[in-house]
């Protein structure tokens, strides 16, 4: 991703801050069917518009606007997490880009990426979560998407973390970002992924990429 261009898509994710982030409710398939759309949108001003013309007059306005602008903003921020990785030396994006289990090759081990605000449901504070990373990838796994995304296949986290609270944020921070992925790139050495057995016919191999705000 051209730095221009991730400029641009940092400076629209932006936008998003100004209004609240909540989700109101568990990611569902009738939410998702009626706020697809949102994958074709890049800029801000104009999914607005859109939304104020699919639901201004629907009883459940107010939910279906925070749903569609929650999927907005984690949609475009993890594909230009994903170009910045596919930009990196010894990274190769998937041929297939509507492979759910595949985002990019990284020195020859296939990855999903996902990245994930720090999780209050995990019931352990940064300190333990950093000492104890099996712990927290088990636990992401686990509580993972029951819909679409649901898999055992290799991921690696991105794991966001500010000290503030506003961990939502920081998927904005898309410059600051690249340096945290460029880094983890150029030092990757696949020994040092952990190994999971999920299921008896696969084993996984994932890891964390720690973004810290403090």
């Amino acid at each position: 991703m051209n730095p221009q261009n991730l400029l641009l898509r940092e400076r629209e994710l932006k936008k998003r801050w100004a209004y609240p982030y909540r989700w109101g409710r568990t990611q569902n398939n009738l939410f998702d069917a009626q706020t697809r759309f949102v994958y074709t949108e890049p800029t801000f001003e104009p999914l607005l518009t859109e939304l104020e013309r699919r639901f201004a007059s629907t009883p459940e306005r107010e939910a279906l606007f925070d749903y569609a602008l929650n999927r907005w903003y984690n949609f475009w921020s993890a594909r230009a997490v994903e170009e910045i990785f596919a930009a990196l030396d010894g990274v190769t994006p998937a041929e297939n880009q509507r492979d759910r289990l595949v985002d990019f090759t990284l020195n020859g081990v296939r990855f999903d990426h996902k990245t994930s605000v720090f999780p209050r449901g995990f019931g352990h504070d940064l300190t333990y979560a950093v000492n104890h990373p099996t712990a927290l990838i088990e636990w992401l796994y686990r509580e993972q998407s029951q819909e679409q995304r649901r898999h055992y296949a290799n991921r690696l986290f991105l794991v966001l973390y500010a000290a503030d609270g506003a961990h939502w944020k920081l998927k904005a921070e898309l410059t600051w970002l690249s340096g945290i992925l460029r880094d983890y790139v150029a030092t990757f050495d696949a020994a040092r992924l952990h190994r999971f057995k999920f299921t008896a016919e696969q084993e996984t191999l994932s890891d964390i990429i720690w973004a810290i705000h403090v």
